[in-house]
């Protein structure tokens, strides 16, 4: 699998160098700063010279790489080095330079158990920091019983410890939705959809089981068949991709879209929207609720002049606001001077830099609309060059408005103690790439 393993600085030193294989020689590690690090002009993160293939990942101001011979899953090596950095992470706070060097010691005991004659072994971080330890006297965590390393190295919940406890028994969930939209300049639709993920942070005591419900009318891709049915349910949330985290047990999902699992500690990813360690990511392109519609109305009149109408409406809820709330509307590139006019609640301004009108509305409600007007005059130009226009951007964020229509239906967490927690769930939309045309 991996033939060898190297950390790099940004000069290209050599700060970590392991090698688990006998088909590569440790002047393999001058290949990679000649071919790679000196060459401004590589940009693939997979370089093969040869039969031997480096795959880097940059962080910070190091060169995570691993080198192998084989034909090896290219997706499974760059898992590996983005668990590398996350276990650094979680061992020294941060990952760089400075901290690579003060604990190579610890990172090579990391790396003897994290990799086996190259190929990847338990890698969950609360797991390794049973037995190895960063202080040079180990902890009582990590002077544990041989048997308990065991079932947690190899079990089935070896992402959290049973010894785990709180005053207060807490879970959230955050439902983070990102909108993807481009709209062309007739006002067809040509692309919407949500990419979204659901974040948990569970601070409760012992091993506890959680049952996590969504939507009834929820429909996975493997539903499909569904929507050429003429009986299929209507307003469905549709998820075209969905990925959960390992810990959770996928078994009644299918019949009442309930999901049980036994949560790591602290902050992870719940489900998958398409890579915090998501609990749960998920991506649909149906039945999208868009937070905003624009209406941009511009003008040339002639060649000396653009005139702008920009209206936009909140398409959520009255009692919902949207925050931070910027549009960014392109200008000529030989706009001389510009002059803009909003109503209350906003403001603008022209961004020469940047080539555009800079449009900020730092609190926006529900079914309320707010309109810029404005005009750009053009200097003379010896060469008249068509205006490409290019589209308007729009950054938001919503509390508490799915664009999907994704909803947690409800959270229960069952523990032998028989302990109250409790349970908050927050909602938040926000723009991804939302560009209409004009």
């Amino acid at each position: 699998m991996i033939s060898a393993f190297f950390i790099y600085n940004q000069k290209g030193e050599v700060l970590i160098s392991r090698l688990y294989r006998h088909d590569l020689k440790r002047s393999v590690a001058d290949i990679f700063r000649i071919q790679v690090i000196s060459n401004t002009d590589v940009r693939s993160p997979i370089i093969t010279l040869g039969s031997t293939s480096f795959f880097h990942v940059r962080h910070e101001n190091l060169y995570i790489v691993a080198v192998t011979k084989w034909n090896a899953n290219s997706a499974l090596v760059f898992e590996f080095c983005y668990r590398v950095i996350n276990i650094g992470r979680a061992y020294f706070g941060k990952f760089d330079e400075e901290a690579v060097k003060n604990n190579f010691v610890v990172i090579y005991e990391l790396l003897d158990e994290i990799l086996d004659f190259g190929y990847p072994q338990n890698s969950e971080t609360d797991t390794l920091k049973m037995y190895i330890t960063t202080e040079v006297v180990k902890s009582e965590r990590a002077v544990e019983d041989s048997s308990k390393i065991t079932i947690q190295a190899t079990g089935a919940t070896s992402w959290r410890r049973s010894d785990i406890k709180y005053r207060k028994n807490e879970a959230f969930i955050d439902v983070i939705e990102s909108v993807n939209l481009l709209i062309s300049n007739t006002g067809t639709v040509l692309r919407a959809d949500v990419s979204g993920q659901i974040l948990m942070r569970a601070y409760l005591s012992g091993t506890p089981e959680c049952k996590f419900g969504l939507n009834d009318k929820l429909l996975l891709d493997k539903d499909a068949v569904t929507k050429s049915n003429p009986l299929r349910r209507p307003n469905a949330v549709e998820i075209d991709d969905c990925q959960f985290h390992q810990c959770v047990k996928l078994g009644k999902f299918d019949s009442d879209r309930t999901i049980s699992f036994i949560p790591p500690d602290g902050e992870f990813e719940l489900m998958r929207q398409w890579r915090a360690r998501p609990f749960c990511r998920y991506r649909t392109t149906e039945n999208v609720n868009l937070p905003f519609k624009v209406h941009p109305v511009v003008n040339e009149i002639g060649r000396t002049r653009v005139e702008y109408k920009i209206n936009v409406k909140a398409n959520f809820s009255p009692k919902l606001y949207a925050h931070n709330v910027v549009l960014k509307i392109p200008t000529p590139l030989n706009s001389a001077k510009v002059e803009v006019k909003v109503g209350a609640g906003g403001k603008a301004k022209y961004a020469p830099s940047e080539n555009c009108i800079i449009w900020k509305i730092p609190r926006f409600q529900g079914q309320s609309e707010f309109t810029l007007s404005g005009e750009a005059e053009l200097s003379a130009m010896t060469h008249k060059k068509a205006w490409s226009r290019p589209p308007i951007a729009m950054d938001f964020q919503v509390l508490m408005f799915t664009s999907s229509g994704l909803l947690v239906r409800f959270l229960k967490v069952f523990e032998k103690s028989g302990y109250q927690s409790v349970k908050w769930v927050r909602y938040m939309t926000k723009a991804g790439s939302y560009q209409i045309r004009f």
